[in-house]
C-alpha cells in the first residue's frame, strides 16, 4: 500500500523576518512550518506535502489523503464576528481564508483532519465556533516547547482516550481557547482549569488538540500521527 499523502498548513513570511537572510532576499515571500510536524507525519508512516497559499484548496484536496492545520498566529476575531482584544500574536487573513477553504473542501471529500494549536481554534472557528482571545496561563512561552506544563483529562470513549487513555501531561504554547463550541463537534479533552484542549467531530473525522504533540518528547512515537495516517489510509 502507497504512503498516504498528509497536508501540511504552514505560515507566509518575508525574508527580513528571517535573521541572517541577506538584504536583497528581504521582499521574498516565504512559506514555512516547524519541521516537527513534518517529521510526526513521516514516523507514522505519512508523507508531508506542503500546502502553499497560492494554490487552490479545490485542486489541492483532489491529491491528498489527510490535512494537518498547524499553529501560528491569532485567527482574525472578525471570522468568528468579535472586535480584536489582543495584538499579541497579529491575525494573518490569507493563511486565516486558506485554511477555511482546506477545511470546506476537506468537509466535502471526507478527508481525515489533525489541527493542532491554532488548528484546533480554526477548526472550531469554521463550524461556528468563538475563542477566548487571551488566557495568559496557558502562554507558557518562557520554557522550553517540550515542557510539560499541566494535565489533561480525555473522555473515555473518544478518539482522544482511546489513543492516550484518561489522562496526559502536555505543554502549553497558547494564549487563545475555545469559548463556544462550534457544530457537530465534541469536547473530548479538557485541562483542570476547564480550558478544552481537546475536540472531535461528531463523525469521527476530524480531531484537534490544543497543546503541540509533535514538540514533545515523546513525539516519535505519539499516537495522534499514526490516527492521521491510519484514517487517511483507508
Amino acid at each position: 500500500m502507497s504512503r498516504p499523502l498528509i497536508g501540511l498548513s504552514g505560515r507566509r513570511k518575508v525574508g527580513s523576518n528571517i535573521a541572517g537572510f541577506p538584504e536583497i532576499l528581504h521582499h521574498l515571500d516565504l512559506d514555512l512550518y516547524f519541521a516537527d510536524y513534518a517529521r510526526g507525519v513521516i514516523e507514522a508512516g505519512g508523507i508531508p506535502v506542503h500546502l502553499p497559499m497560492d494554490v487552490d484548496p479545490a485542486d489541492l484536496m483532489d491529491r491528498l489523503d489527510g490535512l494537518m492545520l498547524s499553529g501560528g498566529a491569532d485567527i482574525d476575531p472578525l471570522r468568528y464576528g468579535a472586535e480584536s482584544e489582543t495584538e499579541d500574536f497579529p491575525p494573518e487573513p490569507e493563511r486565516d481564508q486558506f485554511e477555511l477553504d482546506l477545511l470546506t473542501q476537506a468537509d466535502a471529500g471526507s478527508i481525515p483532519v489533525l489541527g493542532i494549536c491554532r488548528g484546533l481554534q480554526m477548526v472550531n472557528v469554521h463550524r461556528g465556533g468563538s475563542l477566548n482571545q487571551d488566557v495568559p496561563p496557558h502562554a507558557r512561552f518562557s520554557e522550553p516547547p517540550q515542557t510539560e506544563a499541566h494535565a489533561v483529562s480525555l473522555v473515555p470513549d473518544s478518539r482522544l482516550g482511546q489513543l492516550y487513555g484518561p489522562d496526559r501531561n502536555v505543554n502549553s504554547l497558547h494564549h487563545q481557547t475555545i469559548e463556544q463550541l462550534g457544530s457537530d463537534l465534541r469536547v473530548t479533552a479538557h485541562a483542570d482549569d476547564g480550558t478544552i484542549e481537546g475536540i472531535e467531530s461528531t463523525d469521527g473525522r476530524i480531531v484537534a488538540v490544543q497543546w503541540h504533540p509533535e514538540m514533545m518528547v515523546s513525539r516519535p512515537n505519539d499516537p495522534i500521527f499514526g490516527w492521521l495516517v491510519e484514517a487517511a489510509s483507508t
